[in-house]
This record gives structure tokens, sequence and C-alpha cells, in this order.
């Protein structure tokens, strides 16, 4: 198969999958574009075409992985998230808690949520970066997410429904606990 034929295959699904790990599109674009050459440049390694999705894919996340290894000490964690989010319209969303909700975590885990979840950083590449063991990182996430949860259902009188999900009315400015903290 040649890189043209792999490329109209392959290039809207391996990009999607860069897009959801490095969350820029500029950056996946680049990456895309690397994942490709590298396809080009090694296309006469793979033997057995029926494993060619999964040798793409493998390609992808590794020069994926590397790129967040090299860029994880650039960008730092912000040292305070603003206060308050710019009125911009009167209206109070859940967007407005959640910075003081992140703010009211501990720092090892809003550390980890925000490496993890915002900036997309692999578990086992925050592991490695902190010296922790990987289920200790598993664990905080997890923990992280639940103590978001639960400070929406104790700032905003959320529920979990029957699926797991928060459900609920966001109140008013004014009677939000964690706004007006």
């Amino acid at each position: 198969m040649t890189t043209s034929a792999i490329w109209d295959s392959y290039a809207d699904d391996v990009r999607r999958f860069i897009l959801s790990r490095v969350g820029n599109e500029s950056q996946a674009d680049d990456l895309l574009q690397d994942v490709f050459t590298k396809i080009h440049l090694k296309a006469d390694q793979l033997r057995d075409d029926s494993r060619m999705k999964s040798w793409i894919f493998t390609i992808a996340r590794n020069t994926v992985y590397d790129f967040l290894k090299k860029n994880r000490f650039e960008e730092e964690l912000p040292q305070e998230l603003p206060d308050e989010v710019t009125e911009e319209k009167n209206t109070h969303t859940e967007k407005d808690c959640l910075p003081g909700i992140i703010r009211s975590l501990p720092k090892k885990y809003r550390d980890l949520l925000f490496l993890s979840d915002i900036k997309g950083i692999k578990q086992t590449a925050l592991a490695e970066q902190f010296d922790l063991p990987l289920p200790t990182v598993k664990s905080r996430i997890q923990r992280a997410r639940k103590m978001i949860s639960q400070s929406y259902m104790d700032c905003c009188d959320y529920k979990l429904n029957a699926e797991g999900k928060l459900v609920g009315e966001i109140k008013e400015k004014e009677n939000c606990k964690m706004c007006n903290h």
C-alpha cells in the first residue's frame, strides 16, 4: 500500500487520536505530518498488511508520547487559577464554579488531575515524572475527579443520577457556595 493510500485511509482517525492527546489543532497537524513521515520512511518494515492499522497507531502513540515527554516541563502549572471568571455575560454556569473547586483540591490531587485531564499527559509519564507508582497516580486522579463531583453536589446541590452522572440546576451566583466563597 502506498503512503498516499495509507493517508487516505487513516489520516483522519490518526489526527483525531493525536488531537485527543495533545488538545491543540496546530500541534496535532504537526505531529500528524511527523507520523506520516515515519510511515513513509518505514513502510518497507511492515511485513503483514493485516497489522497495518495497529502499526500506524503504534507509530502515532509513540510520536505523541515523545512529544509530550519532551514538552512536559516547558509548560508550568499555573501558580493560581483566576479568582473569578470574567463576566461577559450575566448568567452563572458550572464553569464559573470550576476554578474554585479545582483550587480547593489538595495539591497532590490537583497537580496530577491538571496534567492528566487538562494537559493530556499519560498517567505512566506522570508516574515517572513524580516518581510515584502508577497505581498511586491513577488513584489520586480518580479521587480528584470524585472530589470535583462532590464539590458540585455541595456547592450547587447537584445529585448523581442512576448512571452516576451529575444532574441538577445551577444556582444563581449569589446563592452559589463556591463562587461566594
